[in-house]
């Protein structure tokens, strides 16, 4: 494994948690940083591999911990027979924070969730607030039916604009969407809906460049793609949690600060949702960062603009 920027912490390791071994990657460039915990999306969509793409600033001012889950990506290779569930997920991730904090001797660890790791994340940090500095939701989950809802809507509204014929009648052939369908089903189905919406940018395009980026990480091996295929099937389970969750059934107040950073041009997780969700929790401090032309890969999509958004929470929580 290449240390290309040649930085002080740069390693990959198991541990063993909850009768697993378990991956995480460290980088960073000084110990006294503070740490964050990287939680990923999916379910079961490790982005450690992506990560040497968007976060080498970050690691200027953070040491960065990246975790691929039970269930997901170098985790999942290790133990393809270990099916996750969501709450040995949440101790899973209790005893990875108790580990970091120990290690790098914090008294708390920074929690940055993306996607399905919001959902994990928002859901950690109102269990155990005494354990975490602040919060950052990118991509964040409000409510899994109310975004395909929306979701759907604003493409078939721009397919229309655009008198796209062919996109209208694949969400037709959806029929009523996002229905009843609950756990893989469901899942499957918006998958249909991403393929349209990443016409339009609205969803995670999977281009070229992107794909390119996984396979030149410096942390990649062939067993990732294993990873990939098998993810589905694994966390069925969790995807089943995961397609009825929806935040707003539990209390609006939180122990500890709250940043959410929001793509404008996400509808994958529309930011519309978020973004009222937010007006009404009740924090210690809360901040919205809305970044223009970016999606639902928000970090990746404007790189700078997110680091800017990164560094001025960084200096808000120090003083």
């Amino acid at each position: 494994m290449k240390n290309k920027f040649g930085r002080l912490i740069y390693y990959e390791e198991y541990v063993h948690i909850n009768g697993i071994n378990q991956y995480l990657f460290h980088t960073g460039t000084k110990y006294d940083n503070p740490v964050m915990l990287f939680l990923h999306g999916g379910p079961g969509f490790a982005e450690s591999t992506l990560s040497h793409v968007f976060q080498e600033k970050w690691e200027e001012i953070f040491t960065v911990v990246h975790w691929d889950q039970r269930g997901a990506g170098k985790t999942l290779t290790r133990n393809p027979d270990k099916c996750p569930a969501i709450d040995l997920m949440l101790e899973d991730l209790f005893v990875i924070v108790q580990y970091l904090k120990k290690k790098y001797n914090k008294e708390k660890i920074i929690v940055l969730g993306h996607s399905w790791g919001t959902v994990l994340g928002s859901m950690f940090i109102k269990k155990h607030p005494e354990e975490v500095a602040y919060y950052i939701g990118v991509g964040q989950v409000i409510s899994m039916f109310e975004n395909e809802r929306l979701g759907y809507e604003k493409v078939r509204e721009l397919a229309l604009q655009a008198n796209d014929m062919k996109s209208l009648r694949k969400l037709e052939s959806l029929g009523d969407y996002p229905g009843n369908n609950h756990g893989i089903n469901f899942k499957k189905k918006s998958e249909k809906l991403r393929k349209i919406q990443g016409k339009y940018n609205l969803a995670v395009n999977w281009n070229f460049s992107t794909i390119i980026g996984l396979i030149k990480s410096p942390i990649f091996k062939l067993s990732d793609i294993y990873a990939l295929i098998k993810m589905d099937k694994v966390n069925e389970e969790i995807i089943e949690f995961w397609s009825k969750f929806d935040i707003r059934l539990e209390s609006i107040e939180y122990k500890v600060p709250i940043y959410y950073i929001l793509g404008k041009n996400d509808w994958q997780t529309p930011y519309v949702i978020a973004e009222e969700y937010f007006k009404e929790i009740n924090a210690p401090h809360k901040k919205l960062y809305l970044i223009p032309n970016a999606g639902h890969f928000t970090m990746l999509d404007q790189s700078n603009l997110f680091f800017s958004s990164l560094l001025e929470i960084n200096n808000e929580e120090k003083n």
